[in-house]
């Protein structure tokens, strides 16, 4: 029986940044799942849900600046609970701030820059699925 496939929870409120990344995912690996919320409201709510059937994403890639529950929020409540915390987290932001950076590095989570052409954009989505390797 092939394993199943592994999944990416992808937090962002802009939907056309959800469909690239997700279309790069898909052409990268067509064997990973990708789970969008526009916001953490959505994702905590995703992620609670795993917790019942412990079907917990590979990877959360998470925007900072979202309306209802911002990256910041949303990250601080799933490093708290103990059966989310081992989630690999990687915030693809628009923000370069030194104050978002540290944050970030805080919370042991890597900012990376959302890129703006095509090709950096998928050489960093390929970088960021290594979390998804024998996860």
């Amino acid at each position: 029986m092939p394993a199943s496939p592994h999944t990416v929870l992808f937090v962002d409120d802009d939907t056309d940044d959800r469909e690239l990344i997700s279309n790069i995912i898909y052409e990268i690996d067509p064997s990973i799942k990708v789970v969008q919320a526009e916001n953490g409201i959505e994702a905590i709510d995703y992620l609670s849900q795993a917790k019942t059937t412990a079907d917990f994403p590979c990877l959360v890639i998470l925007d900072l600046n979202m309306p209802k529950m911002d990256g910041r929020k949303t990250l601080v409540e799933i490093k708290k609970d103990e059966q989310l915390k081992a989630i690999p987290i990687v915030i693809l932001s628009t923000s370069g701030n030194s104050v978002d950076k540290l944050f970030c590095t805080h919370h042991g989570v890597e900012l990376v820059t959302k890129p703006s052409d095509h090709l950096a954009i998928h050489n960093e989505v390929k970088k960021l699925l290594r979390f998804c390797i024998d996860a």
